[in-house]
């Protein structure tokens, strides 16, 4: 690599821009003048389907969404109780736990989505007692808890 001289006063990019030598910064080639940036293939496909999925408002989750249409009926129903250090810590909030039941409406796997983290065991064993309405296949939905502080 050729050092470049450059005067006193000079910015690092003026010096290089009076030069006939090419050269690349960062990512960016200058030669006599001309700025271009130089993205790798992979780049350009990165930022093509993230570009993509802005414009269209369209996320990988917004598909599991359920429509009321697919949401089994709860048989039996248990209410969560309220952790005793969420209470007297005055935690509030929602959880939600995605849900997989099996054909004859027992649950079959629980797993967390969002909320406090001293909210979710007891929302998940009160679930783990719930029974829906019998179906022909096993299906999954979304359960939301919320919890409110004692005013």
């Amino acid at each position: 690599m050729a050092l470049l001289w450059r005067p006193v006063g000079t910015s690092f990019l003026e010096a290089a821009m009076a030069s006939d030598v090419p050269f690349s910064y960062r990512g960016i080639s200058i030669l006599k003048g001309d700025v271009s940036m130089r993205f790798s293939k992979w780049k350009r496909v990165g930022l093509t389907a993230a570009a993509v999925l802005i414009l269209s408002g369209v996320s990988g989750r917004a598909q599991t969404g359920n429509t009321d249409e697919s949401k089994r009926k709860v048989k039996t129903r248990v209410a969560p109780v309220y952790p005793e250090l969420a209470r007297r810590m005055n935690v509030a909030g929602k959880v939600k736990i995605e849900v997989v039941i099996s054909p004859d409406g027992r649950v079959k796997t629980t797993r967390v989505v969002g909320g406090h983290p001293l909210l979710v065991q007891a929302c998940q064993d009160a679930v783990k007692e719930w029974k829906f309405a019998a179906a022909p296949e096993e299906t999954t939905q979304i359960v939301e808890f919320e919890f409110r502080a004692a005013e």
